[in-house]
């Protein structure tokens, strides 16, 4: 049994000497990450018995609407997806496009070996014993391989559970990007990772490369951002006061729980801060009505997708353009 004495751990920021210089050819680019996954109550606690994968019939014609705006989806496939043939022949199908990419996600609590009591502090991979995280990575590594053909290359722990081990084991077993990392976010309240000095640069660590997922603070007193964001969290609705007031704003780039102009705003501000590389994530069954809290009726599924279709065009206008893991990797040398 694993207990949940254990503390989580706090990220440090990324020192200069890890910083990755992008060419300048590279320009200012984006990715697209969705994690998918199995359907589960997110209001319940965790079951390993929640496994349906029925939601990946809505990922194929998404799929083609990113394709068709010449954005491939880099699609981080946990363990119940990986050993369903179904969903399998679905994601396999999107690899046609030639810029979508099969990675992996780490939900320890459906994936084998199971030897864990299911709570939220386990649900984060990185605290479980070194040897069963591995054991679970190299099972999921495995399923992935046997079932597309691949050797996955980019990585995400589900819950964003990266812990103080987890690089050197993707490192070891060939990975070459993680994008586990949520910037500016602090999940210990949660048994979960502290993030809140990670910004939205990508950097190397370990071996590896990290993506973070790309949030920013806006508003007049974003140079005040984490310690103010911080305090205010302990005022009763002191964090919507602020933002509501223009002062204070954290914006992660994903269409779940992040209106559209909150979305454009990060953009803008992201790239104004240099951020050479903006990496956007959202849920596969968020693309079927009913699912998760993001999307519960067509009228909210609609929402989604004039979403990215603004977000598309204000990157356009940027002159930000899609790029894939091989442009990626190639340009961090």
């Amino acid at each position: 049994m694993v207990s949940n004495a254990a503390r989580p751990r706090r990220h440090d920021a990324a020192t200069a000497d890890e910083r990755i210089i992008w060419p300048a050819a590279f320009g200012q680019r984006f990715l697209v990450t969705v994690d998918v996954e199995e359907e589960f109550d997110w209001t319940a606690p965790l079951d390993r018995r929640h496994r349906s994968t029925k939601a990946m019939r809505a990922f194929g014609p998404a799929h083609r609407r990113f394709a068709e705006a010449g954005v491939g989806l880099n699609c981080m496939v946990d363990y119940p997806v990986a050993v369903d043939p179904v969903a399998v022949g679905i994601l396999s199908e999107c690899l046609g496009d030639g810029r979508s990419e099969i990675g992996a996600q780490l939900h320890s609590w459906v994936t084998p070996p199971y030897q864990e009591v299911v709570d939220p502090f386990t649900s984060h991979a990185g605290n479980l014993p070194i040897a069963l995280e591995a054991a679970k990575l190299d099972m999921l590594t495995d399923a992935i391989d046997a079932s597309f053909g691949i050797r996955p290359r980019i990585f995400r722990s589900g819950r964003y559970g990266l812990g103080p081990s987890s690089l050197s084991l993707l490192a070891s077993r060939g990975y070459r990007i993680d994008s586990s990392m949520r910037a500016l976010h602090d999940y210990h309240a949660v048994g979960g990772m502290n993030f809140s000095a990670i910004d939205a640069h990508g950097f190397r660590r370990e071996g590896m490369v990290e993506l973070p997922l790309t949030s920013v603070y806006t508003g007049l007193l974003r140079r005040r951002g984490a310690g103010l964001y911080r305090r205010a969290g302990r005022w009763p609705h002191g964090r919507g006061v602020l933002a509501r007031a223009g002062l204070l704003s954290r914006i992660p780039l994903t269409p779940e729980g992040v209106d559209i102009r909150d979305a454009l705003a990060g953009i803008d501000q992201a790239l104004a801060d240099g951020v050479r590389l903006l990496t956007f994530s959202f849920h596969s069954p968020t693309l079927e009505p009913g699912h998760t809290p993001y999307v519960r009726d067509a009228r909210d599924r609609a929402r989604f997708d004039r979403w990215w279709d603004a977000v598309f065009d204000r990157l356009a206008k940027h002159g930000v353009a899609a790029t894939t893991i091989d442009e990626v990797l190639a340009a961090a040398g």
